[in-house]
């Protein structure tokens, strides 16, 4: 082009106020004015506070406190990709999440990406792990407090109070022995079922910051309880809450419509908002686009951040070197003979089935699971773990192995994202659910409880990539029911849509973690108050 020279040698500088609302869309529009070949210079007051990797954007320094810093940083321009602030790094973090895999992996993936911001990262470990799954990130360091896992004959009361004298007094020796190296603890990033973190870490003059694990949809719900907005059992057959769908009893989180039977599992979920109006952050492993009218609302009450989906950098924006499975897992997948088996597939053929790794169907169940895939024809890779083998129905393996493969588990991420994958059924754990909204794969929904009946309604009603299970009598899915859903995703108009539908939610949650993203844009703002203030 004839006037490409004079384009790169027009120069703007682009000066901020020092705020992050100021920050973020001065920043976006320096990269935008760079990427159109132009020279651009940002200037800001302090380098820690900058983060970005647009290497094409100079930065300039007008350092805060002249008197009191060297002569020769008062002025110089920072290749961003050389340099990420001396403040940054020295920032510590540590994240403990609750001794489940399904609250492991998001908080590990978290303090990757806090990693990958320049700050410092200890991921606390309670239980043992498969230590051939370690962490790959080496910018991520680990600690391990000693609990263990639950005993036989021990209770779950006395379990989770054993869990919290030994955390709990570990956490203080740890955070004081870090306070007195050159990495002292800013924040403290912990799972909001150990909502007493924060009165340790306040004593220890540390920000304490709680993560949920949950959908900002679920916590809402629990929130509006908690806050004794509506009565519990429900009075009538619905119930209304601002920003979400009118809701059923059976959209209803299952400890709101049966509290006594797990009475230690509801006492936590309702204190996760203990300390609700005492933190400065609170994270949500979601994305704003996923649940844009709940996110506004609760953030109207609270300071939420959105900061997902929380699943490996390969499976979205690829930002994150070696970032290829969550590394902490514990159990052992059998990775090679399933997607082994998978390249022998046509694409989207097969009918991934998994129910994580806590839900346990009963014996009738199963055989009804069994028998209502062998009647949909489909190919099928069913993860049933070793304990609940026993429950399939005699043969059934021998008779359905041309069609399927049953294994103990496997490496659901890769199986997901495999092209011979057309359907995903599943118990609806907030994790798999992601996990198929991201890899952009319809679903099956067949809750069991907790949050996953509310995530099956929004599965069906709200995101419209799946369709819901109904329920027989004694609660059991029948064969022909189960036949008849998978028939549904995997042929058909409705199936069609659904899958258009998944592959729109799996751009937007790769947008979300990109550089620019709502997500990204929220870890980057926690980043810059904390190295700023």
């Amino acid at each position: 082009m004839k006037s490409g020279a004079r384009v790169g040698e027009t120069h703007i500088i682009v000066l901020h106020y020092c705020s992050q609302g100021h920050i973020n869309p001065m920043l976006q529009f320096s990269r935008r004015l760079a990427s159109k070949g132009l020279k651009v210079t940002l200037v800001i007051p302090r380098a820690s506070i900058y983060n970005a990797q647009a290497s094409s954007i100079n930065i300039e320094i007008i350092c805060e406190g002249l008197e009191e810093r060297k002569e020769e940083e008062k002025e110089r321009v920072v290749d961003t990709k050389m340099e990420r602030g001396r403040g940054v790094g020295e920032t510590h973090v540590l994240v403990i999440p609750y001794p489940v895999q399904g609250h492991i992996n998001p908080m590990l993936q978290f303090s990757k990406r806090l990693a990958s911001k320049g700050l410092k990262v200890t991921l606390i470990t309670t239980t043992p792990t498969n230590k051939s799954k370690q962490p790959q990130s080496s910018s991520i360091n680990m600690e391990h407090i000693p609990v263990g896992l639950q005993g036989e004959e021990e209770s779950l009361d006395d379990y989770l109070e054993r869990f919290k004298l030994i955390v709990s007094s570990s956490l203080v020796e740890l955070i004081g022995r870090y306070n007195g190296s050159e990495y002292p603890v800013r924040v403290l990033v912990y799972d909001s079922v150990m909502s007493w973190a924060q009165d340790i870490v306040e004593r220890l003059s540390v920000d304490g910051a709680p993560f949920f694990t949950q959908s900002c949809a679920v916590s809402t719900i629990y929130y509006h309880v908690n806050q004794g907005a509506f009565k519990i059992p429900l009075e009538g057959p619905t119930v209304s809450i601002p920003s979400m769908p009118i809701l059923g009893v059976n959209d209803l989180p299952s400890f709101i419509n049966d509290t006594s039977s797990y009475p230690t599992l509801w006492s936590l979920v309702k204190t996760q908002f203990s300390n609700f109006e005492k933190v400065n952050w609170v994270f949500f492993n979601t994305f704003c686009e996923l649940e844009d009218e709940v996110v506004k609302w609760l953030a109207s009450k609270r300071p939420i951040k959105t900061i997902g989906p929380t699943i490996p950098s390969m499976y979205l924006d690829r930002r994150i070197d070696d970032d290829e499975d969550y590394g902490l897992s514990l159990f052992k997948p059998n990775a090679d003979a399933c997607i082994t088996w998978l390249d022998t597939k046509d694409t989207v053929s097969v009918v991934y089935v998994s129910f994580g790794s806590l839900a346990s169907l009963g014996e009738e169940q199963m055989e009804e699971l069994a028998w209502g895939l062998k009647r949909s024809n489909s190919q099928f890779l069913w993860v049933v773990r070793e304990l609940e083998k026993k429950k399939l129905p005699s043969n059934f393996v021998e008779e359905t192995s041309e069609k399927g493969l049953v294994v103990s588990w496997c490496p659901q991420l890769e199986v997901l994202a495999h092209k011979a994958v057309g359907c995903f059924m599943t118990h609806c754990g907030w994790n798999s659910t992601l996990e198929a909204l991201s890899l952009g794969v319809p679903m099956v929904a067949m809750p069991q409880w907790t949050d996953q009946t509310t995530n099956a309604k929004f599965i069906e009603d709200v995101w419209g990539v799946g369709v819901r299970v109904k329920v027989g009598e004694n609660g059991i899915v029948k064969r022909e029911e189960i036949k008849e859903c998978i028939r549904e995703v995997m042929e058909g108009e409705r199936g069609n849509v659904m899958q258009r539908n998944a592959q729109r939610w799996k751009e937007l949650a790769k947008e979300a973690v990109n550089e620019g993203g709502s997500s990204d844009n929220n870890i980057e703002e926690f980043v810059a108050r904390l190295v700023c203030s």
